[in-house]
């Protein structure tokens, strides 16, 4: 027998032998089957226990057989200037005309005050997508590039927004729209177009929406023009892709009661996937799936103008986990990564990380009730200490022949972490670090009521009445109309809905028409002739039509006084 196997087979036995007696008797009557599927976004995992270590063997197997299969090379990842992506935790996904980054009333950008809200109510963030187009695209035939040289100071002003968000330490993305197809086109590719506003607008990522891989040749022309720009799809990407593709989207994927693997994260550890289920109001699978895999979340509040906010519970937990995954950024992007190592709780799970003499257990509770008490059962080691991560403080633990059982306390759907290691691997300004944990810990809000906002109607000013009809317009008399308002359903929303929480994206996606019917009664009133005139239109002689500047407030429209009663 080979030595690897044989200890391994050590191994499996020694992690059975300390599973709690209650957790196998459950088991031994009648074990499900499990069958390894590691065709999955999220190769599920087996309910039990006892078949965690086999798990673990098979799950090995098959990363060592996958890397060897596509002559896997890691190049892209080892470049220094790619190194930002494995520590891309947090990524926002930022409407830009979104009103917490520009103020159109006072005609300006609110990036600092963007990212302060950022990071005191989700932790900060990593990296911001700059969505620009969809779903105003369409009214004209500006192209999504257009909608970037059309934001407030054009691209030099955006450019300014964002370098400011680099100088505070977050990386920025542009979206690419394949689908955009009958608008005006470029007079280059939109390969090229998208390298000419990464050289202009300075960015560090494109999102390829509604894609699962870009061009090896896009690729080379990105490293041209600007070193460490990242490709991140909406897809999963393929495979034989992953070399040159440094993070993607894990969008929607279903994960076993038993938390799984991502598989791309455990082909590459520094594969960065970003968690997202954008219509759900309860974020704690995402959570839970980025916390045991070591990975990303999508922060995405504002869904194309339909607001699906983050419950209190779930800003506390996001805000809880990131200081440690980015502390500890190069253990969680290592191989050193033991998935579901054996916890005392049932409805616990725990991985177990390694590196650089320390040990970090990411644990998360399935259960909607907290959970308290004895929580692992880890080996000993000499001159190690042990360490509750979530609340800040020294962890609760007993000592017995060689093995350290850990105590604490986890809330409900929430997360816990433990750390194991001597005094100068923790780090000089360990203890710093535990303080600011135990401060979010005590301002942590388990309330996982979604927030409401409450829409009310402007009352509208009525216009000046005149006895007789003003030059350009025509009376319309007073009378009952019936209005049927015809409309295709898109995930944006639409008249009388709310979004659905539903599990699977393209349930979002039915396209099928609606009708609205509305009753109105109306007085009489003056309407316009034209809604423009010509001479109103054109533009003089000389003059360009230009993207408003930033700084410059938007004149009121003229208002015209209605005729009648």
């Amino acid at each position: 027998m080979k030595s690897g196997t044989r200890s391994r087979i050590i191994r499996a036995v020694l992690t059975a032998m300390f599973l709690p007696l209650s957790v196998i008797a459950a088991w031994a009557a009648d074990p499900p089957a499990f069958r390894f599927e590691p065709a999955k976004n999220i190769i599920p995992a087996p309910a039990n226990p006892a078949e965690w270590p086999a798990f673990r063997e098979k799950l090995a197997h098959w990363r060592d057989a996958t890397r060897s299969e596509l002559k896997y090379s890691d190049a892209l990842y080892r470049r220094p200037e790619f190194a930002w992506s494995a520590r891309n935790y947090s990524c926002c996904f930022l409407m830009l005309c979104d009103e917490t980054f520009y103020n159109p009333r006072q005609g300006a950008y609110t990036t600092d005050a963007f990212l302060d809200h950022g990071q005191r109510d989700f932790g900060g963030y990593d990296s911001v997508i700059l969505w620009q187009a969809y779903p105003r695209i369409g009214v004209d035939e500006r192209n999504q590039f257009d909608f970037y040289r059309d934001a407030p100071g054009g691209l030099p002003g955006l450019r300014k927004e964002v370098e400011a968000m680099q100088r505070r330490g977050v990386h920025v993305y542009i979206a690419y729209n394949p689908w955009d197809t009958g608008t005006r086109r470029e007079a280059v590719s939109d390969a090229d177009a998208l390298v000419e506003m990464v050289r202009a607008l300075h960015v560090d990522g494109i999102f390829l929406d509604t894609m699962n891989q870009g061009g090896e040749e896009f690729r080379r022309k990105l490293d041209a023009v600007r070193p460490g720009v990242i490709l991140e799809g909406e897809g999963a990407v393929p495979l034989d892709r992953l070399h040159d593709h440094h993070a993607s989207w894990a969008q929607e994927f279903p994960d076993s009661e038993t938390p799984g693997v991502l598989r791309h994260k455990w082909l590459e550890p520094r594969h960065m996937q970003h968690e997202i289920k954008r219509w759900l109001y309860d974020h704690t699978s995402e959570l839970h799936t980025a916390w045991m895999n070591g990975s990303g979340i999508m922060v995405w509040e504002n869904v194309f103008a339909t607001w699906i906010p983050w419950s209190q519970r779930d800003r506390s937990i996001l805000r809880a986990m990131l200081p440690i995954q980015r502390r500890y950024a190069a253990i969680f992007s290592s191989d050193a990564w033991t998935p579901l190592v054996p916890t005392r709780t049932p409805g616990v799970y725990a991985s177990l990380w390694e590196g650089g003499g320390l040990r970090i257990w990411t644990v998360v509770n399935r259960n909607a009730t907290a959970v308290e008490g004895a929580l692992l059962d880890v080996p000993a080691r000499a001159g190690d200490g042990y360490f509750d991560l979530i609340s800040g403080q020294e962890a609760k633990q007993q000592a017995a022949s060689g093995r350290v059982t850990l105590s604490g306390r986890i809330g409900p759907r929430g997360i816990g972490a433990f750390l194991a290691g001597g005094e100068k691997e923790r780090g000089k300004d360990f203890s710093r670090f535990l303080a600011d944990q135990a401060r979010r810990n005590a301002a942590a809000d388990f309330d996982a009521t979604t927030p409401r906002r409450e829409t009310r109607l402007v009352a509208v000013e009525p216009t000046p009445k005149v006895a007789k009809v003003p030059p350009g317009m025509v009376a319309i008399p007073a009378g009952t109309v019936d209005l049927k308002i015809e409309m295709r359903i898109r995930e944006c929303g639409f008249y009388e809905s709310a979004p659905l929480q539903i599990e699977k994206l393209v349930n979002s996606y039915p396209f099928q028409t609606v009708v609205f019917p509305r009753r109105v009664e109306l007085k009489s009133y003056a309407i316009d002739e034209t809604p423009v005139t010509n001479a109103q239109f054109a533009v003089p002689q000389g003059h360009q039509l230009r993207p408003q500047a930033a700084g410059e407030v938007s004149p009121p429209l003229a208002r015209r006084p209605a005729a009648g009663g």
